[in-house]
């Protein structure tokens, strides 16, 4: 099909147009729809999902994208603003096992379970677990945010890396924060992960977008996939419009699911902005990316259960910056049992790292292969360690760094996690720069994952249906 073709049988103008298909970019085009707004939504890539999504390989195997674990609130963000076949795909994880120097241990990942682990294993104190739980579940976004996470920790658990570690190791990979992040973007985080543990999708991503797309569509929304945006247009100090593909489509209001500073910078351009808005938007740091190992094994051979989510590592203790260096100490090896996708008797295991796009983006093209290959085997040596032969059952392995990241989703530098904290005001502010135009998706860390991107998305498409009923 021809890239003009795309459009066909869409209308010449929408309410609004959804650029990207994140989960923060469906949640909005479907509210809107909801809401009795004609509705669009672009997606470059050839399948609906951003981050959310699956690919699939010889011998049968389907990996899911990225490290999937949410709260469970994401069951209730689904049954009300989805479906409730949704909702009810989503299931506990219930062996989140934790192995390295320091410690190594098997959890619900609750805060019963986790008041039992401090105060047994770690020898603290219940009133000072209790106190340093209820902080962190009265935090919210209004907040004192001169406080670090490390700050925190330091109040609570004085001198105990080790409590450290198993408080935020998690997080880290959940959203890229770090110790010196303010402390509200890890205690709102931790806390909905604390309320009943870590969620999933029973049915693998692939049939929980496809459950989404078809809500879509049932909702009346128009769906492009292979249209790349490349303008947002602006006349008379607002949006009226989009570019994709070379095609101008009109509408009153645009949502971008992109990149927030590709969204500011690239799609609308740095001149309709005010200069104070365009001072502050350019101190917005990206946050980091990641690099995974998808590993496919044999039909017909199988390992016993080793947890459902395993955090590893050699490192002596827990470290943000040693976490995202190439030279790789920590693991978080996502394992998929049969019974995760019902009806298929194949395993596979996602190993999953925090990266930086500097040290692969710099490398030439026999570097960059060469530290590919060098990541599959250091993390198939890894895994020895909790599934003995494991090597002979694999017959499949591909690797994907921050560059494949930013290939697939358009975000600079492959930012997995959008950006940092400060990114959440500045993607908030858009509608008052630019009556019409809406960012959402994964900004601010608390609005990153799979829960926080949908939420995001929520609250933007009230925000941008309270503008087009003005």
């Amino acid at each position: 099909m021809l890239m003009s073709d795309r459009f066909k049988d869409t209308k010449p103008e929408y309410d609004a147009i959804v650029i990207g298909s994140g989960l923060a970019g469906l949640t909005c085009a479907n509210i809107l729809a909801k809401n009795g707004h004609s509705v669009l939504l672009l997606e470059h890539h050839h399948q609906l999902g951003g981050l959310a999504t699956w690919f699939k390989r010889k011998g049968g195997h389907i990996f899911d994208i990225s490290l999937h674990g949410f709260p469970v609130g994401m069951i209730k963000t689904c049954r009300k603003y989805w479906t409730p076949e949704i909702a009810n795909m989503i299931v506990q994880l219930k062996g989140i096992r934790f192995d390295n120097p320091q410690f190594s241990l098997t959890t619900t990942y609750d805060r019963e379970d986790f008041t039992r682990i401090l105060q047994e294993r770690f020898e603290i104190p219940r009133e000072n677990i209790e106190s340093f739980f209820n902080t962190a579940r009265d935090m919210n976004f209004y907040d004192d945010q001169t406080m670090t996470t490390r700050e925190l920790f330091q109040k609570f658990f004085p001198g105990r890396d080790d409590v450290v570690r198993l408080l935020m190791e998690p997080i880290t990979y959940a959203n890229g924060s770090t110790l010196d992040d303010p402390a509200i973007t890890y205690g709102i985080v931790f806390s909905n992960f604390m309320s009943k543990g870590v969620y999933t999708v029973r049915g693998g991503t692939d049939k929980f977008i496809g459950e989404m797309q078809a809500e879509l569509i049932r909702n009346g929304v128009d769906i492009r996939t292979k249209c790349l945006v490349e303008k947002i247009v602006i006349q008379d100090q607002k949006v009226s419009g989009v570019i994709a593909n070379g095609k101008m489509v009109k509408c009153k209001a645009a949502v971008s699911n992109g990149n927030l500073k590709s969204t500011i910078h690239k799609l609308v351009g740095d001149e309709h902005f005010s200069g104070s808005f365009i001072e502050e938007a350019r101190k917005v740091r990206l946050n980091n990316s990641s690099c995974q190992v998808y590993i496919g094994i044999k039909k017909g051979e199988g390992f016993d259960y080793i947890g459902d989510l395993l955090f590893t590592s050699v490192a002596e203790k827990f470290d943000s910056e040693k976490l995202c260096s190439k030279n790789i100490t920590s693991r978080t090896f996502s394992i998929y049992y049969p019974e995760t996708r019902p009806g298929s008797d194949m395993y596979s295991i996602v190993s999953s790292t925090n990266a930086n796009y500097e040290d692969w983006a710099s490398l030439s093209e026999e570097e960059y292969r060469t530290s590919k290959e060098e990541l599959i085997e250091s993390t198939l040596d890894a895994l020895e360690k909790y599934i003995p032969g494991v090597q002979e059952k694999i017959d499949y392995v591909e690797a994907a760094t921050p560059k494949t990241f930013q290939r697939y989703t358009l975000h600079e530098c492959g930012a997995s996690f959008g950006t940092k904290f400060e990114g959440l005001k500045i993607s908030m502010g858009l509608p008052e720069e630019i009556p019409g135009l809406f960012h959402t998706g994964s900004v601010g860390i608390i609005m990153s994952g799979w829960l926080g991107a949908a939420n995001y998305g929520v609250i933007v498409s009230n925000n941008a249906d309270e503008y087009l009923r003005s």
